[in-house]
Order: C-alpha cells, then sequence, then structure tokens
C-alpha cells in the first residue's frame, strides 16, 4: 500500500531531469570526476529519506533520487528541520521543491552536484496526498522469529541468549516442512540438533505452543533507523 503514492511518479518532469545530469559536468581530472560519481551515487541510492504521510507519520524509508523525484512531482514536500542547542528541533518546516533546490547547504547536509549548483538531500519528506498509515508483519526471520518467542526455547522453555538458540523447523525441510511463521520456532541448539530431522512427538518433544504468524504491525512501529539519521528521531519511536 505505501507504494501507491510512489508508482505514480517513476518519470520525474524536466526539471529534475535537467538537475540530475551531474555526471555530464566536465572536468579535466579524470580519477576525480569518478570519485565524484561514485560518491554521488552512493548519496543517491541508500535509503537514507524518511517518508511521513500528510499527518506527519512515518509510513516508508527511500532513497534520495526517489525523494527528488517525489518532490520534483508535487507529490512530497521537503522538510527544513533547524535544530538549537543540544539538537533539540526548533522549527520544522515543508517546502516544495522549487524552493528547496534553492535552500543554502548547511555544515550538516548531504548535497548532491548539478547542473544549477549543489542541491541539499533532504532527510524527511512529506508525501501531500497521502494520509494513511499502512499495516503490515514483521519481515520473516530468524531475529523476528526469537522476538515473537520471547527469546525462550518453545520445547524446553528455556530462556536462551540469543547465541544460544537457533531456527527450528516444526516439520523439518527434508519432510515438506516450509519457511512459515505456522512453522518455524525459537529453539536451543541442543534440542534443535538433538530433534534433527525428526516431528516433535518422534523426538520426545512438545512444543509450549502452536506457532502463529504475527499480527500486522503499524509501518511506523517496523521502521528502523539504521542510517542512524539524527532527524528521524523527531518521528520515530
Amino acid at each position: 500500500m505505501v507504494g501507491k503514492f510512489v508508482e505514480n511518479v517513476e518519470t520525474p518532469d524536466s526539471t529534475w531531469l535537467a538537475a540530475c545530469r551531474w555526471h555530464e559536468r566536465p572536468t579535466k581530472n579524470k580519477h576525480l570526476c569518478y570519485a565524484e560519481r561514485l560518491c554521488m551515487s552512493n548519496i543517491l541510492t541508500k535509503a537514507t529519506v524518511l517518508v511521513l504521510n500528510r499527518n506527519w507519520q512515518a509510513i516508508n524509508v527511500r532513497t534520495p533520487q526517489e525523494a527528488f523525484c517525489m518532490m520534483a512531482t508535487n507529490v512530497a514536500t521537503g522538510l527544513e528541520i533547524e535544530r538549537g542547542d543540544g539538537a533539540r528541533a526548533e522549527a520544522l518546516r515543508p517546502v516544495i521543491w522549487e524552493e528547496w533546490i534553492t535552500l543554502p547547504i548547511r555544515e550538516q547536509d548531504e548535497s548532491v552536484h548539478t547542473v544549477r549548483g549543489q542541491i541539499r538531500v533532504p532527510t524527511v519528506i512529506v508525501a501531500v496526498n497521502y494520509s494513511k498509515v499502512p499495516k503490515k508483519r514483521p519481515k520473516l526471520c530468524a531475529r523476528t522469529i526469537r522476538e515473537r518467542d520471547g527469546n525462550r526455547c518453545q520445547y524446553t522453555g528455556r530462556v536462551l541468549h540469543p547465541s544460544e538458540g537457533s531456527l527450528d523447523h516444526v516439520v523439518p525441510r527434508s519432510r515438506g516442512g516450509k519457511d512459515a511463521w505456522e512453522n518455524l520456532v525459537w529453539s536451543a541448539m541442543e534440542v534443535n540438533q538433538r530433534k534433527a530431522d525428526r516431528l516433535p512427538h518422534e523426538a520426545g518433544l512438545k512444543l509450549l505452543s502452536v506457532p502463529r504468524a504475527p499480527k500486522e504491525l503499524p509501518v511506523s512501529a517496523l521502521i528502523r533507523n539504521s542510517a542512524e539519521v539524527e532527524d528521524w528521531n523527531l518521528f520515530l519511536t
């Protein structure tokens, strides 16, 4: 659902197409040109922009390249965040694309070089026509299975350190078991090894509870600030 307001902005307008032609700038130093392109590519393609709905609730994460496209087509506004002493936010101001490309580059800002000069990379943008907070299940992986099961071995009930546990397929894959919430549990490593390719009852084991898929959560609860962008902390709990 989050992608709905992005799907219509795959082709940016001519303003952004012109601004994005940074790689065509002539330079006498070919090594410098390559280094600049590599650096610019890294900046534009890393997911470092938090997307808010029009109620300023976090709903997604995008790359600067995608954020620029959304801003240039008026799908989103950039959020200018002014911080005071102690890194406290003193002012939050939505800024449209035409003004954004004229903003000065501050010491803490990332920026991209374009044919029209440097453009500040936003850390947060606001999707102006989108008000929902979509719901989503956590990604199925060892960490989320461990969190669902409360770090507890589902056969013995013992609370485990993360290094003491592992994923166990209740119905082993060798016997048709699937990678699914309903077939995966957190288990002590020694118990998992003892169970091997057997069903629980065949190994003399019994599950504490029937494994189930977790409830869907608002996507804002699932967004992690892995890029450690300070401005995101204003909107993530």
